[in-house]
């Protein structure tokens, strides 16, 4: 078993290098004529970008632009080698994924003879390297855009919860769960691709934890939706949006300073999860106790957002739509500048407009005095 692994371990690493070579030969020397240039500027200024806004890429950006040194034209190509690295990064992942799989049909109990570890590795070359060296996946490769380092992160969080089925039963199994947890909270940060994965997720855990049935297929993939429903519309937009109704009340209403409101509700937030914690932990009911550290490591790797509102109040030259508030915030997250578009049924592309109604109220900074805030 050890003998495997090694070689597990020495394979990804190859095929890392293999990638890694092809993209950072290949990279854009400047940006390409898209989104790119946008990326490239923000990350190196940490400036505002369009909605939703991707911090964490930024702030990673901008680390990699320090490596150009004094000579700004290489700053492109910093960032550039950040995507390509992220990409490779991707491959390895993936790599691992293919032979955690492919080890579960060739040995299932242990790959000890040389036959099983060939056909596993080369399973894994297969298929990384057709992923390698395949179109779409290569063009955001070479690029300062989020999709590489998006597809990082959504690599890493599938490649975690095989890693977490190898060990479930173990005492600090669960420690997995709370790390891809942390993981998506970051993803958020860069693009909302990683959360794709919440129904695999959820299957991986049922038929690990499981016997399977019909019902209990379905229930999985309804709790699975509802996951990702939940972490898309109650936390990473429905957050702010509480905190924007206290805003409202407490600017507005007791005329108090800017995000005091913001700053109450995250309080309050905090003191439910301590109380939550310590509930389930006391009454003995470890799968709400781990969804609510799960919760918590979200919204820890959520916080990256921080950066836009700070970032906003410095008014730097890129600050699209000034996000410099919980208002504006909301507004910058649900990406309303976009318009909205129907799922199921609706206008189509030439439609004329009708029964138009009056949208929901707009709140922007005000001060109606010196002493005193007012939100309008």
């Amino acid at each position: 078993m050890q003998n495997y692994r090694f070689i597990n371990n020495l394979c990804g690493w190859i095929i890392f290098a293999i990638s890694a070579f092809v993209y950072i030969s290949t990279i854009e020397p400047t940006g390409s004529f898209w989104d790119c240039g946008e990326f490239i500027a923000s990350s190196f200024k940490l400036q505002v970008g369009h909605p939703p806004g991707a911090p964490l890429f930024m702030m990673m950006g901008r680390i990699m632009s320090l490596f150009a040194g004094d000579d700004l034209t290489k700053v492109s190509v910093m960032i550039n080698i950040m995507s390509a690295l992220m990409s490779a990064g991707t491959i390895l992942f993936l790599f691992w994924t293919i032979t955690i799989l492919t080890k579960k049909i060739v040995a299932p109990s242990e790959a000890s003879d040389a036959g099983s570890i060939i056909a596993i590795m080369g399973a894994g070359f297969v298929g990384a390297l057709a992923y390698t060296f395949s179109d779409s996946f290569w063009f955001s490769a070479v690029e300062g855009e989020v999709y590489a380092t998006s597809s990082f992160f959504t690599a890493i969080v599938f490649w975690a919860m095989f890693k977490w089925e190898a060990v479930a039963e173990e005492k600090h199994g669960n420690r997995w769960i709370i790390l891809i947890a942390y993981l998506m909270g970051l993803s958020i940060g860069i693009h909302l691709l990683n959360l794709l994965t919440i129904p695999a997720l959820a299957f991986i855990y049922y038929f690990r934890k499981n016997k399977p049935s019909t019902m209990g297929v379905i229930k999985t993939a309804v709790a699975g939706v509802a996951i990702l429903g939940i972490v898309q519309y109650g936390i990473i937009s429905g957050f702010v949006k509480l905190a924007s109704k206290f805003e409202l009340m407490f600017v507005n209403g007791f005329g108090l300073p800017f995000w005091s409101g913001f700053i109450f509700f995250f309080l309050m937030i905090i003191g439910g999860i301590v109380y939550g914690l310590n509930y389930t932990h006391k009454r003995n009911m470890p799968l709400w106790n781990l969804s609510l550290l799960c919760m918590v490591f979200i919204l820890l790797g959520y916080s990256s957002y921080a950066m836009i509102v700070i970032r906003s109040n410095a008014n730097p030259p890129m600050d699209e739509n000034d996000p410099e508030h919980a208002f504006n915030l909301l507004g910058y997250i649900n990406r309303e500048q976009y318009g909205d578009r129907p799922l199921f049924y609706g206008q189509y592309y030439n439609a004329r407009q009708t029964d138009l109604e009056e949208g929901a109220m707009q709140y922007t900074k005000e001060k109606i005095s010196t002493s005193r805030p007012h939100v309008k």
